[in-house]
């Protein structure tokens, strides 16, 4: 038998599909909430480990099924989807 060629922690730094209409929506929802930005000492990108105190806020579910088993940060205008498990960022929401 072959071994799966499936690597750990691979899946963890696939690019996360977010529809057009979804993005207006994501838009939408951090401007009418009001969600305030999170600061952190270095700036947050993709691939990187946020640390314990950066709260992470629920995906709301109008935001697309794909995206609910994440979590969220919104820091410097951006909304960033967080892998709530590792607390690693998977993709930017430009």
């Amino acid at each position: 038998m072959k071994s799966s060629p499936r690597q750990p922690g691979f899946a963890a730094h696939a690019t996360v599909q977010i529809e057009p209409q979804y993005r207006t929506k994501i838009k939408t929802y951090i401007t009418e909430q009001k969600i305030r930005p999170v600061q952190t000492r270095e700036k947050i990108v993709v691939g990187a480990t946020l640390p314990s105190d950066v709260q992470l806020e629920a995906v709301p579910a109008d935001w697309g099924p794909s995206l609910t088993k994440y979590r969220f940060v919104y820091s410097g205008n951006r909304v960033m989807l967080v892998d709530p498990g590792s607390r690693t960022v998977v993709q930017e929401i430009d």
